[in-house]
């Protein structure tokens, strides 16, 4: 989740930069078009399990996210405060300002993001592994500019979208407006809005409200999901079956991706259901270190994409997308990657107020590994 106390506009820019980075790699490998959609400008609000946390024999209402009540356990920030939702509101524009101006403004210029690349591969423990796929993007750069067509528009900007669980339905049926033309009804807190696994029941508040809008939407789906109960979801959701309205956000953990998903797979394509798949390797992968730390292994968050590609490939199908939690910060906060980080580095730079997230360099590290999966996929 976004906090009100990291927000800068160097955090922004940093976390936006990564993501340009990833996509980078990943448009080239797969040889197709790479919408880039960031968790940001509005991912304020945390869905808890239970009503309540207990301290050192102290119980205190949950932290349920920046834009409900504060993160320090003490009786007074627990207390939920009307005043955040603006400050959430103030802050989540100021941050969609800051990154159309990246966006439009040349920061997002495709020569200068590939030598960003360039600079992380360079000082990467794993550097002749990513060298092939950096030399292969570079030759066709230099090819591009030799020939004059490295001055498009397309090349200096990028089109970037936002995104953010749909939970506070108060603050989101503020954002609710009617197109004066087509009559439809969009959220315009987002792009795209998402749905969590513990809030997506089928007669449930977010699901009805979800299923009025226009807007792009997701739908988190983890291994309690029952194919019957998918399929009558998908139907109220998108009861006119059009492509690219709903993305189904797989998010199994890696011990649990071969046993759940192929059968919700199969249900689907069996049924003719239009969707879009996405892996979301974070959620189900989050463990409690032995220095009380909540945490994710960069192995076992490879490990459920690389499922939930293979899956695909077995059954058909296409992969549509990767949902993930990252910073653009040198954060400590997963484990592993080829700069391993241990358990106990954890608290060098736990910084999160919510969930674990990769860093800058595990962040790119997944993304050529998913490049070389894309990659072979073409073959």
């Amino acid at each position: 989740a976004e906090s009100f106390a990291e927000f800068s506009a160097a955090k922004i820019r940093d976390t936006f930069k990564v993501l340009l980075q990833m996509a980078i790699v990943m448009t080239f490998a797969a040889g197709c078009p790479v919408v880039k959609v960031g968790r940001m400008a509005g991912q304020f609000a945390k869905p808890r399990s239970a009503n309540d946390e207990t301290l050192g024999g102290v119980t205190l209402p949950a932290y349920r996210g920046d834009i409900v009540n504060g993160i320090e356990f003490d009786a007074a920030s627990r207390v939920p405060d009307p005043e955040r939702l603006l400050q959430a509101y103030h802050q989540a524009t100021a941050s969609l300002n800051l990154l159309r101006a990246f966006a439009q403004g040349g920061f997002a210029d495709v020569h200068q993001v590939h030598q960003w690349n360039l600079d992380f591969i360079a000082n990467s423990a794993l550097s002749e592994k990513y060298h092939q796929l950096a030399t292969r993007i570079d030759e066709t750069l230099a090819f591009m500019r030799a020939v004059g067509m490295d001055s498009a528009p397309q090349l200096r900007e990028v089109s970037f979208f936002t995104a953010h669980e749909a939970l506070l339905l108060g603050y989101e049926q503020a954002f609710v407006r009617q197109d004066s033309l087509t009559g439809r009804w969009y959220d315009c807190s987002a792009h795209m809005l998402w749905i969590g696994d513990r809030t997506r029941q089928l007669d449930g508040a977010h699901v009805e409200f979800m299923r009025g809008i226009e807007n792009p939407i997701g739908v988190k789906v983890g291994p309690s999901m029952d194919p019957d109960e998918l399929i009558r979801l998908i139907d109220i959701l998108n009861p006119d079956n059009d492509p690219g309205r709903l993305n189904l956000i797989v998010r199994m953990g890696a011990d649990k991706v071969e046993a759940h998903f192929p059968r919700l797979l199969r249900k689907v394509k069996e049924e003719g259901r239009q969707v879009l798949w996405s892996s979301d390797p974070m959620h189900g992968n989050t463990i409690k270190a032995s220095s009380g730390y909540k945490t994710r292994d960069f192995a076992q968050i490879l490990s459920e994409v690389k499922q939930f590609f293979q899956v695909h490939r077995a059954e058909g199908t296409v992969a549509g997308g990767i949902h993930i939690e990252m910073t653009g910060q040198n954060v400590t906060e997963c484990i592993g990657g080829s700069r391993p980080i241990t358990e106990a580095g954890l608290s060098d730079r736990y910084h999160t107020h919510c969930d674990p997230r990769m860093n800058a360099d595990q962040s790119l590290e997944l993304a050529f590994l998913i490049a070389e999966t894309l990659k072979q996929a073409r073959a």
